[in-house]
Order: structure tokens, then C-alpha cells, then sequence
């Protein structure tokens, strides 16, 4: 359960990327204690769109008319002015972001798009419209390689490790740059490896469970020794609510669990929540890959009073018995669902987008 705090007033709040992981949390929670809510996404193909479509159902059906949907590219300039000017946005949760180290590398192209440019065009016109607050999603992955043992928001992020790393230290100096020329309130948050329910196929704790229920073989990169700081979808959601009522001029914030888990003890939970044994094949690790994430979350405790309260072995369990309840109704089965949304535009796949932003970007080099 969403642990909602903090409110003054009733708030517009523009959360892109709704249809996701985050973005659905983040917007149920905002409308269940009273909020509207205008959600943006272009609903690409990154995973399967009929999970995406799920969840606004999802909060469509819970939230009626005070839950607005539009797909569209936050980069479409016209189409965003047009949202901000018909819905009268306060505040902007920014979550809208292309995910993952590893495709990254391969494809990096689509990131630059969706992550830079998306976020200077959010920045822009938020500044525009006069927002009160901006909010937007960072990553553990700025830290890179760090050999510090607890990661903190002093520490030096001059290094990253993959295209995706970068693109959001990128973000990070353009709300500072947004922020010190226009005196919007911006607010980064560096999530530390989110999960639970609803969460992406492509994230560790999904594809575990997945694979161990399905008694399908799962890689381990490396001997198991590397850990992160896994943290439950309920707490980031606690953490972004209150940061988006507490203006705080520029800031970056850590929201993580403060509480790492080695990778070989993370299967052997997964192993006990299933009720299933584990066929692993051991890979080398990968690039851009990092051996440790913990969160120093002392800031987030002074600045939001974030507290995280879900240990990871009782968020496993609460995953685990999602994914079961899933499973049974369907939810992975591959057949999209057909939607109309109120406010349309084209929206290429990624692998079209792909190619039309690595032409754009080679030509101008």
C-alpha cells in the first residue's frame, strides 16, 4: 500500500511515461489522494505494449474522468503545448525515459532522443507554463564504476559506463542549467533498482521469478557476488509523491533501500517464493554493468522524510504472488489490446525510430 503524505492543494500533475512501471504507481497514488492526473506516453515497443495498456485500464477504470491519457512523443512540440495549455498543468513528474544499460549499448542512439531531447523539451516547456514543480527520474546508474561502498549525491558522476548512464547525468545538468536561468524548481531522483508488482520483463526480479516458475533456465552474470540496492515499487512511489510537494530548487536525490543483496542470495530467495528450484548458467559479466549499488539515503530522509519500510525479502514475496495472479489471468499472453486514447499522434517503433535519429545524428557529425 502507497504511503501518501503531504498535500496543500489539489495538484494537475503531468506524469510521462504513465503507462509504465513507475508511472502508474506514481499516478494511482496521486489519484487516490485526490489529485488529476494527465498521463503521456507513446506506449512504444520497448516491452510488450499489453502490459502498458493494462495498467491505464487499470487506472481508468479506478479513477474515472480525473485520469486523462494522450499518447503521444514528449518531443512533438505542438502536441505537448497543447496538453499543457487544454489541461492547465501545476506539476510534472517526469518519468518518461528509454530503460536499460545493455540495449543501451547496442541501440544508443534512441536514447539520446528519448532521454535528452525528451527532457529538454519537457524542461522547456514547463518553464514555459510557469510549472510549479518538476520532477523527473535519474539513475544509480550515474555512479558507474564507483568503488565507494555506500553512493552518495557528492560523489563525482564524471565517468558513466553506458549510454544510458549518460543520458541521464546529461538530464541532471540540463534542469540544473533549466533551474539557474528560469528559476524552475527541479528535482532529480536517482531510483536504485525498482521492482515489484507490475514491474518491467526486463528487470532482474521479474525475469527470476518468471523463468524459475517456468522452471526456464536463468544467466547469472559472473560468480554471483555482485549486489544492488533493490528497492520496492511502494517506496519510490512514497519518495517521488513527496518530492513533488516539496519544491526545492535543484536538487538530486537518491531513492533507494539503503540495504544491498548479493545476486546468489537474491536467486536463492526467488528459489523459496516460487517453490521451485533454479537452472542457472553462469555468463561472464557484462559491459557497463557495475558490482555494487547502495544507496546513501540520507538526504532523501532530510530533505522528503523518505523512509524506505519494505524489506526486499518481503517485496519478493509480494512479487512472486502478483506475478502468480497474473500469470493466471492472462496478463502474459501476447495478443495486444486495442485502444483509443483521447489525443493521438504517430508514434514510430523504436526500431524505425532508431533509424531515423542514428541518420539525423550521423549526417550532422
Amino acid at each position: 500500500m502507497y504511503i501518501i503524505k503531504m498535500q496543500q492543494e489539489t495538484k494537475v500533475v503531468l506524469v510521462t511515461g504513465a503507462a509504465g512501471f513507475i508511472g502508474s504507481h506514481v499516478s494511482d497514488a496521486l489519484l487516490t489522494r485526490g489529485d488529476f492526473v494527465v498521463a503521456v506516453d507513446e506506449m512504444n515497443d520497448y516491452y510488450n505494449v499489453k502490459w502498458k495498456e493494462s495498467n491505464l485500464h487499470y487506472l481508468r477504470a479506478k479513477h474515472g474522468s480525473r485520469f486523462k491519457v494522450f499518447k503521444g512523443d514528449i518531443c512533438d512540440l505542438e502536441f505537448m503545448k497543447s496538453i499543457f495549455e487544454q489541461e492547465q498543468i501545476t506539476h510534472v513528474c517526469h518519468l518518461a525515459a528509454r530503460a536499460g544499460v545493455r540495449p543501451s549499448i547496442n541501440d544508443p542512439y534512441v536514447y539520446l532522443h528519448s532521454n535528452i531531447e525528451g527532457t529538454t523539451r519537457m524542461l522547456d516547456i514547463a518553464r514555459q507554463y510557469s510549472c510549479q514543480n518538476f520532477v523527473y527520474a535519474s539513475s544509480s546508474s550515474v555512479y558507474g564504476s564507483s568503488t565507494h561502498e555506500i553512493l552518495s549525491e557528492n560523489d563525482a558522476v564524471e565517468k558513466p559506463v553506458s549510454p544510458y548512464a549518460a543520458t541521464k547525468k546529461a538530464c541532471e545538468l540540463l534542469a540544473y542549467t533549466w533551474h539557474h536561468l528560469y528559476g524552475l524548481n527541479c528535482t532529480g531522483l536517482r531510483f536504485f533498482t525498482v521492482y515489484g508488482p507490475r514491474g518491467r520483463p526486463d528487470m532482474a526480479p521479474f525475469k527470476f521469478i518468471d523463468r524459475i516458475f517456468n522452471r526456464l533456465t536463468i544467466q547469472q552474470y559472473g560468480d554471483g557476488s555482485t549486489s544492488r540496492d533493490y528497492t520496492y515499487i511502494d517506496d519510490i512511489v512514497d519518495g517521488v509523491v513527496r518530492a513533488i510537494d516539496r519544491p526545492l530548487g535543484y536538487e538530486v536525490i537518491n531513492l533507494g533501500n539503503g540495504r544491498p543483496f548479493l545476486l546468489r542470495d537474491f536467486i536463492n530467495l526467488v528459489e523459496r517464493c516460487v517453490g521451485k528450484p533454479a537452472d542457472i548458467e553462469v555468463l561472464p559479466e557484462q559491459p557497463g554493468d557495475v558490482e555494487r549499488t547502495c544507496a546513501d539515503i540520507s538526504k532523501a530522509q532530510r530533505l522528503l522524510g523518505y523512509h524506505p519500510r519494505v524489506s526486499f525479502e518481503t517485496g519478493i514475496q509480494r512479487t512472486t504472488q502478483w506475478y502468480k495472479m497474473a500469470q493466471r489471468d492472462g496478463l502474459f499472453d501476447s495478443k495486444p489490446q486495442q485502444t483509443d486514447w483521447e489525443l493521438s499522434s504517430f508514434v514510430e517503433k523504436a526500431p524505425m525510430q532508431l533509424r531515423i535519429r542514428s541518420n539525423r545524428f550521423i549526417t550532422r557529425s
